[in-house]
């Protein structure tokens, strides 16, 4: 068991890795109305996904969910404009990381990305 936990750690690291390049790619390079907002948005709840995936292989019961849940709280935070009050708005890494602008758009990327992953861990069950 503790050979297939390695494997798996190694998969989901693998894949944390190169999304997070995709996703610093997307944000250095792309500039357009459709894949920097919205599919950038799908893939940053995978990325996490694949984080938590790295740390802990074995299924974690709705960890889609949690990872909404998450990714949804983040956006509260920026409905509340917690970069503004944590005094963190002049540095551009927080605002980048935690973001600064709510939009209900991408809660529902987060959704549809939550979706592509619980598909997957249905998927993954099957084999």
């Amino acid at each position: 068991m503790n050979s297939y936990k390695a494997e798996l750690r190694i998969k989901y690291a693998v894949a944390f890795i190169l999304l997070v390049l995709t996703e610093v790619f997307i944000a250095l390079y792309v500039h357009d109305n459709f894949i920097r907002p919205y599919i950038g948005d799908i893939l940053v709840v995978v990325v996490i996904y694949c984080a938590v995936r790295t740390v802990f292989p074995i299924k974690i019961k709705l960890l889609p969910f949690w990872v909404f849940l998450f990714a949804v709280f983040v956006e509260f935070l920026q409905y509340i404009e917690i970069v503004n009050i944590l005094g963190l708005s002049e540095n551009a890494f927080f605002r980048i990381l935690i973001g600064s602008v709510f939009d209900w758009k991408d809660i529902m990327c987060y959704g549809t990305g939550c979706i592509i992953l619980a598909v997957y861990e249905i998927y993954q069950k099957r084999k």
